[in-house]
């Protein structure tokens, strides 16, 4: 019989969630006691009304990296405290934040709880994160985190059952007296990767896969878990099920601090893949993320898809996955600062685009409305209607599928798409943690800039007499064309008269600091540019970007920390 405690706390005032859940680092929720469980009662509060917690079922589940497993124990303990009658956690803590998304709606829960930081560092000194995904199991809406938002900062007190233990490493059912009227609270262990796995059967074709991977033209691949939760599903799914040789498949064993690396998909954080493809020994190469939505994909000898292309040529050949020849296509939707690429396609194919701000809970929305099938954000997020988030071992067998199809390699698929399509050259410009104050009186001056009325038709000359007129400049505004709902501030658009575009954001998902990010992007059908090198082609456009935003006088930094 465990008994229930209500114990007295202040509000913290900073835990406003961002465009993926709170993220802070480790050491302020270690420093600062309460901090977790003001949240956590915050997120549960919002959840579900106290009369219906009983039925209500809560899935739970992380990327694997350090704290997570002294979370989840909490949140067990505040769950059966706050009458939550069912929770069904991943073995080990571990669960994918697409599978997360996938076990939500297969058995219908409330939503929820996933530990993680994304591409963020793990480790001590690392980064911790806590998302809360609704009943559609996709990321909670605005709506919802501003509620949690406002009972963090009026909470004082939560409920916890601090004597609960749960054994995380065996599959099954077990069940815990509570010293009240509540039922015993249930509390399965599900295996991580198998309702995954089922899922993504019934949308591709497995037996293909299989020959691609297996058969006597065996296609050879390099996938790189970076340590984060990928690992199990990589060798279950790729190498058990689809054949791909076991040692394929690397860094495939979670760790809480991602085995001292930023677990991120890029070609500055998975610079091993890109130089293990470099070497011509493989034909296919995939990168994950810490928590399995985000993607980077591969061609041989290195050859590198942007992400904002990838969506795209997924677009073009979408029905050669099985699941879209039974569904059809309703819509394609990219974030706001990704390239123009994907409205190509959808012009070609009459497909309806929409343009939405950055954040994964926007496509959500039009997906629960039937309007979208396939979307992208060019920060290697990739994803479709069959779960409510990006999905990035989705988006690798999207491309085998293309590839099982086509019998090409990466970089003819990519190449004959741009000689169909044109080529959006695209950059991303990322500095990391940048003072705050510094970061948001950069945005604030720029937009100074920008909102006098003789900005728009303003000429920037640069090298060689290239010149780039100024047609419209604005900070972008979202009309949801679900529910009416308008998200402002979503980025501060320099568009140009040829088309060209200029974004500059502050994200939303570091933990210390700001990050502020510089989109570049350029449209070319001219068949003697388009397999030009993305920086020289860009070259212009990037020089108007540092010296409009004043971005390395004003940090004293004299380069991006990454470059996309």
């Amino acid at each position: 019989m465990s008994r229930i405690l209500a114990v007295k706390t202040t509000p913290f005032g900073d835990q406003k969630p961002g465009t993926s859940g709170l993220r802070k680092r480790v050491s302020v929720f270690q420093s600062q006691p309460h901090y977790a469980e003001n949240f956590i009662q915050s997120i549960l509060s919002a959840a579900v009304e106290p009369t219906e917690r009983q039925c209500a079922v809560l899935v739970v589940g992380g990327d694997g990296r350090f704290y997570n497993k002294h979370v989840i124990q909490l949140i067990i303990q505040m769950a059966a405290a706050n009458g939550i009658g069912r929770l069904v956690i991943g073995q080990n803590g571990i669960l994918s934040t697409p599978a997360v998304s996938c076990i939500i709606r297969k058995i219908k829960a409330i939503g929820g709880i996933i530990l993680t930081a994304s591409h963020n560092p793990g480790g001590p000194d690392g980064d911790f994160g806590i998302k809360y995904n609704i009943s559609s199991g996709g990321p909670a809406p605005e709506a919802v985190t501003e509620k949690i938002f406002q009972l963090s900062k009026t909470i004082e007190e939560y409920a916890i059952c601090p004597d609960l233990k749960v054994d995380l490493t065996t599959i099954g059912k077990q069940q815990f007296d509570l010293e009240n009227k509540f039922k015993p609270l249930t509390v399965e262990i599900v295996d991580s990767v198998e309702a995954y796995t089922c899922m993504l059967r019934s949308i591709f074709d497995f037996s293909a896969l299989k020959e691609l991977l297996s058969g006597p033209n065996q296609l050879k691949v390099r996938l790189d878990a970076m340590h984060g939760v990928m690992g199990p599903y990589v060798k279950k799914i790729l190498c058990e099920e689809l054949g791909a040789p076991a040692n394929s498949a690397v860094n495939c064993i979670p760790l809480e601090d991602f085995g001292g690396h930023h677990p991120d998909p890029n070609l500055t954080y998975a610079a091993d893949l890109v130089e293990a493809m470099q070497t011509g020994d493989y034909d296919f190469g995939a990168a994950f993320d810490g928590d399995g939505d985000r993607n980077m994909i591969l061609g041989k000898h290195g050859f590198f898809v942007n992400p904002s292309d990838s969506v795209a040529v997924i677009a073009a050949n979408i029905f050669t996955i099985p699941y879209f020849q039974q569904t059809g296509v309703r819509g394609f939707a990219r974030s706001m600062p990704t390239s123009g690429a994907l409205d190509r396609v959808a012009k070609a194919t009459k497909i309806a685009l929409y343009e939405t701000p950055t954040g994964w809970k926007f496509f959500g929305n039009l997906m629960d409305a039937n309007k979208l099938s396939l979307c992208g954000e060019e920060s290697f997020g990739t994803g479709s209607d069959h779960i409510r988030e990006k999905d990035g071992l989705w988006a690798v067998l999207a491309w085998l599928s293309i590839i099982a199809k086509r019998k090409q390699s990466v970089e003819t698929i990519m190449q004959e798409h741009w000689q169909k399509f044109g080529r959006n050259f695209f950059t991303r410009y990322d500095y990391e943690e940048v003072d705050a104050a510094a970061a948001a009186k950069i945005i604030t001056n720029l937009e100074t800039i920008m909102s006098d009325r003789a900005f728009a038709g303003h000429k920037f000359t640069v090298c060689e007499g290239e010149e780039y007129t100024v047609d419209k400049a604005d900070n972008f505004e979202y009309c949801d064309p679900v529910d009416g709902s308008i998200s402002r501030n979503q980025g501060l658009r320099i568009i140009f008269t040829d088309g060209s575009r200029l974004i500059f954001r502050l994200s939303g998902t570091g933990s210390a600091g700001a990050t502020i990010r510089i989109y570049i992007d350029s449209y070319y059908k001219d068949a003697c540019k388009i397999f030009k090198d993305p920086q020289a082609m860009l070259a212009p456009l990037i020089k108007i970007a540092l010296k409009v935003s004043q971005i390395h006088e004003r940090t004293g930094r004299s380069r991006p920390t990454v470059i996309t």
